[in-house]
């Protein structure tokens, strides 16, 4: 019973946040799974687009100020609408830049290398993005990343162990940057935990919140997170290039940003055009240029239905989807080599399935020619992730019958195993 078509069907009908799939455009013959990477257009992201475009339309310059959504304030504004969603003040929180540039800005912030204290940590599994803003900043001090940028190992190349961090946290580590979730495996981190641990060292500590942001519930501020940055087109809905976030403890407020803009200016004193810099007393100092208008405006719909939704609820249902995709991986695909390689236990594991498959590259094509969209990680991961607030239990369960007829007919074969260009 709990496997068949007819128990999906009931659990959708239990589903208390079923509503707002109706919220977003959704391919007629098409299974999305792909909201990990890029979430999918909702009518409210749309309408707020529009809505910024009609003021750049009858408003031109002045658009700044008047309008339906003034430019001006618009990333406060947004800051102030994700900082339920980390756990943050709203003055702690602004949407600005992308993650690498935020990355880039908060490390030349906060990265001050004295004594013996010259190394930054980070981790052998996290996404290459901010391994090479890390090696690049490490070069500009004249450091060499070899040396100085220390990759705590992986036991198994899925997980990384707390212990492991923590050991590695010496009186030679000057900054720590983690992901928040790990992009393969889709690992949490018990990030509670290692806040602590380096507070207690003097070592600050940064998060990358790109798989984790819109998943699941962030208490950045009471754990004493020193700042984090993320994406915001992944669970977030924000669209293609949205504008990315960030997040520094109030406790840095006056701390003069490494890479200073205009646009981190106090708003009262950026027009002065002053060549002397008076920064925000608030995250909005480390703003460096002027905001992607039509690229934060997206954001706006996106957010109004994680305030109606609720990111506890969001989790409660991401749980149990992903549980119920698990079990049945377990029941229907246990003769055909898959591995599951993400954590199993709720507290550890993020908002997506990793599935391991020696021919997981192909696998993913012939799930696109049978209508479901994946996503392919090197080597050998697909990545499945039922979003909550639009996939359907019923999807769920039709993806895994898909994926056994692709594995009985063997139809991946006609394909190369290899990734595309995007994968």
């Amino acid at each position: 019973m709990l496997m068949t078509l007819e128990y999906s069907h009931q659990l959708d009908q239990e589903d208390s946040l079923k509503r707002f799939r109706e919220e977003f455009y959704l391919k007629p013959n098409s299974i999305y799974m792909d909201g990990n990477s890029l979430g999918l257009l909702s009518k409210r992201a749309e309408r707020t687009l529009l809505e910024s475009l009609n003021d750049w339309k009858e408003h031109g310059i002045d658009g700044w100020t008047n309008g339906k959504h003034p430019w001006f304030f618009l990333s406060e504004k947004l800051g102030e609408m994700i900082a339920p969603l980390v756990g943050a003040a709203a003055n702690e929180v602004i949407v600005t830049g992308s993650t690498t540039v935020n990355l880039h800005q908060l490390v030349a912030t906060f990265y001050k290398p004295e004594g013996t204290r010259t190394k930054i940590l980070a981790d052998e599994l996290t996404f290459p993005s901010d391994i090479y803003a890390l090696q690049s900043q490490l070069r500009m001090h004249g450091f060499d990343p070899d040396t100085h940028l220390i990759r705590v190992k992986s036991r198994d190349g899925r997980f990384l162990e707390e212990e492991d961090i923590i050991e590695a946290m010496t009186d030679e580590i000057a900054l720590i940057i983690l992901p928040t979730v790990l992009y393969r495996s889709g690992q949490i981190l018990d990030m509670k935990r290692l806040t602590a641990e380096a507070n207690r060292r003097g070592i600050l500590i940064g998060f990358d919140g790109c798989h984790s942001i819109g998943a699941i519930p962030h208490s950045f501020s009471e754990w004493g997170v020193d700042f984090a940055y993320w994406c915001n087109y992944k669970h977030l809905n924000g669209g293609p290039g949205s504008v990315g976030g960030l997040y520094v403890n109030s406790k840095h407020f006056g701390t003069a940003p490494g890479l200073a803009g205009w646009f981190g200016s106090k708003k009262e004193k950026q027009f002065d055009m002053e060549h002397s810099l008076t920064p925000a007393d608030s995250a909005g100092a480390y703003q460096i240029g002027t905001p992607h208008v039509l690229s934060l405006a997206p954001l706006l719909g996106a957010l109004e239905i994680f305030a109606e939704a609720g990111i506890e609820n969001i989790r409660a249902k991401s749980l149990n989807i992903n549980q119920y995709l698990m079990d049945l991986i377990n029941h229907d695909l246990h003769d055909f080599g898959f591995t599951i390689g993400n954590p199993i236990d709720d507290i550890r594991r993020g908002g997506h399935v990793s599935l391991e498959h020696k021919e997981a590259a192909r696998i993913c094509k012939a799930l696109k020619e049978n209508g479901v969209i994946p996503d392919f990680r090197a080597p050998n991961i697909i990545r499945l992730a039922p979003v909550a607030l639009y996939t359907s239990y019923t999807e769920v369960w039709e993806v895994v019958q898909i994926l056994k007829k692709i594995m009985t007919e063997k139809q991946y074969e006609k394909f190369k195993n290899e990734r595309e260009v995007v994968a």
